[in-house]
């Protein structure tokens, strides 16, 4: 009798569990459907705000920047909040502890491979470095494949990626994946090659860490939505005076900076353009949400487009930082290697697509 209470007891607890799951599926949805219906409504809204309620004129270099402002603002602002809203349902089945016990064990190709693909959709700032290089050590997985890892999660961010696809199209948008994928797994082939585990320090080698086990597979579609909301709170908490600031300087580029000179300054005519804009990009510290407007300001300006992708990807994945922050795990020949074939890779990609687009 006790056992058939329990059953009742149980199921009654998942059918209340699955209605609430559809009806919080439901209200995604219909707030999917109105986030579509306001996006398509932001280019003639800009316009209406610029030149007529503002009486700019359309030609004229304030009216373009101005325009551009008002129209990317709310355009980047409201994809960031879709795409972090998106990453975070799927971060929920990709926890840090999933991501390490995935890689550890596996050969290197294989797992340098693995490794890029997890970069893109497992939780990583620079603040989460050191842990995340502490664990994939101590879990056994190796040098190389943690470093395709720490490569492609900040480079290959899926933020940027989904800006790239919705301000200047699917074409620029799979090209920055499939480089910087490329380049992830290559940086990190070559880097275990050079078996430089003498290289760690020494108190991370020594370290052993008991195995966790997720909590993904516990987790109810209201607690997945949950924690996508935290991370729309947390993230765009954090970086929307970027996204302002980087559409502040792309408008004023869009408006006021003449083509020929930009397409002088970083076209493919000019070879020295490409690693001018690596050592432009490894010094600033930006987030791809807000370096994502200058990008599309830059290309409209007649920028080459592999010297804007090199310039973009030195700014994600090379930035002084995150070298900072990982010089507590790694010695400073360590941290040269990694940062010299990274960049290497980011220059092949520019002179590559610089000559063949």
């Amino acid at each position: 009798m006790a056992e058939k209470c329990a059953c009742s007891i149980g199921r009654a607890s998942r059918g209340k569990d699955e209605r609430t799951s559809g009806r919080f599926i439901l209200a995604a949805a219909a707030a999917l459907v109105v986030w579509f219906a306001l996006y398509r409504q932001l280019e003639p809204l800009s316009r209406l705000v610029a030149f007529d309620l503002f009486g700019l004129e359309p030609e004229s270099r304030a009216g373009m920047a101005v325009q551009f402002f008002l129209y990317d603002t709310p355009k980047i602002l409201m994809l960031l909040t879709l795409v972090v809203y998106a990453v975070g349902v799927v971060r929920t089945f990709f926890t840090p502890e999933r991501t390490r016990a995935l890689l550890a064990g596996r050969r290197e190709a294989a797992g340098n491979v693995m490794a890029a693909l997890l970069g893109i959709v497992t939780p990583f700032c620079s603040c989460s470095a050191v842990p995340l290089f502490i664990g994939f050590v101590t879990a056994g997985v190796p040098l190389g494949v943690t470093f395709s890892f720490l490569i492609s999660a900040p480079m290959v961010n899926e933020i940027a990626l989904v800006l790239l696809f919705g301000l200047v199209g699917w074409k620029v948008a799979l090209l920055y994946l499939t480089t910087g994928l490329g380049v992830a797994v290559l940086a990190g082939w070559v880097i275990g090659r050079l078996k430089l585990e003498r290289h760690i320090e020494e108190w991370v080698r020594e370290m052993r860490t008991a195995a966790e086990a997720g909590e993904a597979e516990r987790l109810t579609w209201p607690d997945r939505f949950a924690a996508a909301a935290e991370a729309v709170r947390d993230i765009v908490g954090r970086v929307w005076i970027y996204v302002v600031a980087g559409i502040a300087v792309g408008g004023a580029i869009h408006g006021y900076v003449p083509e020929n000179f930009m397409a002088a300054l970083m076209g493919k005519s000019a070879w020295w353009s490409v690693p001018a804009a690596v050592a432009l990009g490894v010094p600033m510290y930006a987030n791809a949400a807000g370096i994502v407007p200058i990008v599309q300001a830059l290309l409209e300006k007649g920028a080459a487009l592999g010297t804007v992708l090199a310039f973009m990807m030195s700014v994600i994945a090379l930035s002084l930082p995150e070298m900072m922050i990982l010089r507590k795990v790694l010695r400073p020949a360590l941290i040269g290697v990694f940062a010299l074939v990274v960049a290497c890779g980011i220059l092949l990609v520019g002179y590559l697509f610089n000559a063949v687009i």
